[in-house]
């Protein structure tokens, strides 16, 4: 029988061991892939947004002589917290589901030789982050091979015509890499402009592109279909009246962020409408409406899931270990 259970070892799951092991438990982690195995998914040559201290967890420094740390650091540092503080974690193990029968979490999980495994603790901590869940569009052609909701590197794309769906940092700095490497690159964005929330770094370079021509920016713009090697573009006016263009592509980046998944948190019991509703629980303690069940990181927030990242995710593993350590206190021996 397991005290805690955490699934997830993100970042912010990370760091609630590490709050947990400050207050005296050993808590079991179970991810199924590698730890952090979001930030392996980011874009090969990603900068954060963040300072180097805005992502340190378990009271470890970030080193880097840059002023915004690269994903290769970013592994290094999450890895090398795991390793110092000697967490228990079992990699490329996949929950499938978490039950309460009495006072006893079951966890049913599988391993990498499909073997079923089942899992007993008093209280379970769901990290389980959002990467794995695009939002889809929901337009005919969005499964097609070529079209896919993730950016790792820009090579690929070289010598090709791209349409990138999005107006934000990961469509932006997509865009800019791809053009670099030779490719034509379409931006297809629902807004007036990209976000205000692009990078001050990197938006003059951007908007410089787009001036230019280097960057065909559509805005006010959507893409309705796409096709095996087209994509068609509605785009409204400042009138309101709308025109369609179809544009031969080889390849569609639908890089219009992720969620969380909120079927797999209902199935446990907890409250959690689809929506721009966060799932129920405490933010105080980040328990939920199934006593003994807690929510970290990205998992607990409602539709955007811009709303919670590591620098601030990381800090819903201190009031939840700060809550558990009270309840053992008054616990009776």
């Amino acid at each position: 029988m397991e005290e805690i259970v955490i699934v997830g070892a993100g970042p912010c799951g990370l760091s609630a061991a590490a709050e947990l092991q400050d207050r005296g438990f050993d808590p079991l982690v179970i991810e199924k892939e590698n730890i952090v195995h979001s930030i392996t998914q980011y874009p090969i040559n990603m900068q954060f947004f963040s300072t180097p201290a805005l992502l340190e967890i378990a009271g470890v420094p970030f080193i880097t002589p840059n002023d915004k740390p690269s994903r290769l650091e970013a592994l290094h540092y999450y890895r090398t917290v795991s390793e110092r503080r000697q967490m228990r974690i079992r990699r490329y193990e996949r929950v499938t589901g978490v039950t309460k029968d009495g006072d006893v979490f079951r966890i049913d999980s599988v391993g990498r030789s499909g073997e079923p495994i089942v899992t007993r603790a008093r209280s379970v901590v769901i990290a389980t982050g959002y990467f794995d869940h695009p939002n889809r569009i929901g337009i005919p052609g969005e499964e097609l091979p070529h079209v896919s909701h993730f950016f790792r590197e820009a090579h690929p794309y070289a010598g090709t015509r791209v349409v990138v769906i999005g107006g934000s940092n990961s469509a932006v700095d997509a865009a800019l890499e791809m053009e670099r490497v030779g490719a034509k690159v379409t931006v297809v964005y629902r807004g007036e402009s990209v976000s205000a929330n692009i990078k001050a770094w990197v938006r003059p370079i951007f908007d410089s592109y787009a001036a230019k021509g280097r960057i065909d920016l559509r805005l006010n713009s959507r893409v309705i279909e796409i096709g095996h090697n087209h994509a068609v573009v509605e785009t409204t006016d400042a009138e309101g009246r709308a025109s369609r263009e179809t544009l031969p592509v080889d390849f569609v980046l639908a890089l219009t962020g992720f969620r969380p998944d909120r079927g797999f948190l209902r199935a446990m019991g907890i409250e959690a409408p689809d929506g721009i509703i966060p799932p129920t629980h405490n933010p105080e303690t980040m328990e939920t409406n199934v006593p003994g069940l807690y929510l970290a990181g990205v998992v607990s927030t409602g539709r955007d899931a811009n709303e919670i990242f590591i620098e601030s995710g990381r800090y819903h593993g201190r009031k939840i270990a700060d809550h558990l350590a009270s309840c053992r206190e008054v616990m009776p021996s």
